[in-house]
């Protein structure tokens, strides 16, 4: 038998007018402490991700890492096929040589490692998402027009319903609101 149970918050959500009050209200935000923020806006806003704290330091391992993964796969099919399954003297050169496989090592790399960075970014977003509890913001349709949104989530340590969403209405938003995931089910 299924239950339903009550919404869990998904976090408090301002939205703003202009990228000069979200910034502000981002910097504003993480001085006070709160860590897990997140801007939604129409456009890419220059000192926005210094703002909200953001840190990219896995896509560029996982690219290095695809493009290692790939240069050694290339090189050691081309080794295994010359040397090992079916080697072939042409022209009495080295059955192991070099600048005859850097080509095919070389491409093996850029397709690995753009493979990589491909999946990374989309393991590293949650991506595919067909559903995120930001999108039961009042007007947050308006996030890809003209509004500019500034998201603290509940997973936050210091995050608390009400003080929170008082701190918000503090950095001149337009509209704060509490914002509710859909509601879960229970066995």
């Amino acid at each position: 038998m299924f239950h339903r149970s009550a919404p869990k918050a998904y976090g408090v959500v301002a939205e703003f007018d202009s990228p000069e009050l979200l910034i502000a209200a981002a910097k504003k935000t993480r001085e006070a402490g709160y860590k897990k923020l997140d801007a939604y806006t129409p456009f890419p806003i220059h000192g926005l991700v210094d703002a909200v704290g953001f840190k990219d330091e896995k896509v560029p391992w996982i690219v290095f890492m695809g493009g290692i993964v790939g240069a050694t796969a290339g090189y050691l099919l081309q080794y295994y096929t010359s040397v090992i399954d079916y080697p072939l003297n042409v022209g009495g050169k080295p059955l192991n040589s070099v600048p005859m496989f850097f080509p095919v090592t070389y491409e093996c790399t850029i397709l690995f490692a753009s493979f990589g960075a491909f999946l990374g970014m989309l393991a590293l977003n949650k991506l595919p998402q067909p559903y995120h509890g930001v999108f039961n913001t009042p007007n947050f349709e308006r996030a890809s027009q003209d509004k500019f949104f500034l998201a603290v989530e509940a997973n936050d340590t210091q995050f608390d319903e009400v003080e929170t969403k008082k701190f918000m209405e503090s950095l001149d938003a337009n509209n704060v609101s509490l914002v509710k995931e859909s509601p879960g089910v229970e066995e």
